[in-house]
């Protein structure tokens, strides 16, 4: 019985990656957030993190829950789901990328270069974050020709 906690907080890991590979988003982040209240509930009980759930799997239900709501235009939620995996795991690349996009698409240049920067601080070859820094500088470029 005392391991069952930690059994059913990865099995509800396994179930939102299942259909957040399906593209069944609906079941996804309702799983996903099951998933973080889980590891919530645990870190409050004082249980160690590690115990139930592992950073890596809870910046992972972070960033892919921000996905979902990327995928509904929702993106003041989304960015603080990636803000929150970035908390969680501050060297997991892909959420700082994620929230680099949501910046970048609401013109707010300068965060999105901020976060492609600390992409590629952390993974150099992210051949995407260079594509999206490179795009991201010359749009900052032509926004500032334009209002002078």
């Amino acid at each position: 019985m005392a391991g069952q906690p930690g059994r059913e907080t990865c099995t509800t890991l396994a179930r939102a990656q299942a259909h957040f590979q399906k593209g069944e988003y609906a079941e996804a982040e309702a799983l996903y957030s099951a998933y973080i209240r889980q590891c919530a509930c645990a870190a409050s009980a004082g249980a160690a993190l590690g115990s139930r759930c592992s950073p890596e799997d809870l910046a992972t239900a972070y960033n892919n829950r921000g996905q979902i709501k990327y995928f509904r235009v929702d993106f003041d939620e989304a960015m603080d789901d990636y803000t929150c995996a970035i908390e969680v795991r501050p060297r997991f690349e892909v959420p700082y990328y994620n929230r680099g996009l949501i910046r970048y698409r609401l013109g707010y240049f300068d965060d999105a270069l901020e976060d492609f920067k600390k992409v590629l601080d952390l993974n150099p070859g992210f051949q995407d974050a260079i594509l999206s820094l490179k795009q991201t500088m010359l749009d900052k470029e032509e926004k500032q020709r334009r209002n002078y």
